[in-house]
């Protein structure tokens, strides 16, 4: 990757498709806001792979006894105390 471009956020603004098509040529830009770095417009092939994050529903049921016998009596205890 060439060396990167700095750009405020105003300039950004204006500039944002020319700053697509350098990101599209292999160009990194930083984007800064009151002079300190903050986001980038990177190539998408600079990106780290990324594998695909696991389902949630995996978890489904993974509780099952973490609240003892009779969950429905440990939650109105937990709602007493309120």
């Amino acid at each position: 990757m060439s060396k990167r471009r700095y750009s405020g956020v105003e300039e950004t603004r204006k500039q944002l498709p020319s700053l697509l098509e350098d990101a599209q040529a292999g160009k990194c830009t930083v984007i800064t806001k009151r002079g300190k770095p903050c986001a980038a417009i990177v190539p998408v092939d600079s990106l780290p792979e990324s594998s695909p994050r696991p389902s949630l529903l995996t978890l489904r049921g993974s509780g099952a006894g973490l609240w003892g016998d009779d969950a429905e009596a440990w939650v109105d205890r937990l709602r007493d105390e309120w």
